[in-house]
């Protein structure tokens, strides 16, 4: 059975101690409590103690990295565009930092073990990804693969 990972990386537009930060970490820590709940959250890695990586240390504000395990593509999917998430998505420009260039936010893969998601890979699936684009190896919802490595369209449903 083939899990998928989701790396996440956004930039706070105030020190993390800043009260908009701590109100973005409060409603993170509701959201997270949801996704537990939905039966689809397998892990979630902290960041804390994570070396930096190049791509979130551009811009002016404070980074904010996510790595989470799930069963399956379309509870990932449906999790992110429903409930506390999607509500946080549309308050994003209340805590986050507006890009001035085109900036990848994320990037999806499948993997078989859990055991071998690490933040390593997740710099390496998105770095592949922003040199390559979206392959099987790495990927978003826009540019979906199955588990077989198949292009596929992700829905609510």
């Amino acid at each position: 059975m083939a899990f998928v990972s989701i790396y996440t990386v956004g930039r706070l537009n105030h020190h993390y101690d800043h009260p908009a930060s701590r109100e973005f970490f409060d409603v993170g820590y509701e959201v997270m409590r949801q996704a537990g709940k939905t039966g689809q959250l397998i892990e979630e890695f902290s960041p804390y103690g994570v070396p930096i990586p190049k791509e979130a240390a551009k811009g002016e504000g404070f980074p904010v990295l996510t790595l989470t395990v799930w069963k399956s593509l379309q509870g990932l999917y449906r999790f992110t565009y429903s409930g506390q998430h999607r509500q946080a998505l549309r308050d994003r420009s209340k805590w986050m930092e507006p890009y001035a260039e085109k900036h990848l936010s994320y990037v999806v893969w499948w993997t078989e073990k859990v055991k071998d998601v690490s933040w390593q890979e997740a710099f390496k699936r998105y770095n592949y990804y922003v040199q390559h684009g979206p392959t099987s190896f790495a990927f978003d919802f826009k540019h979906a693969f199955d588990e077989k490595g198949e292009m596929c369209v992700v829905t609510k449903i």
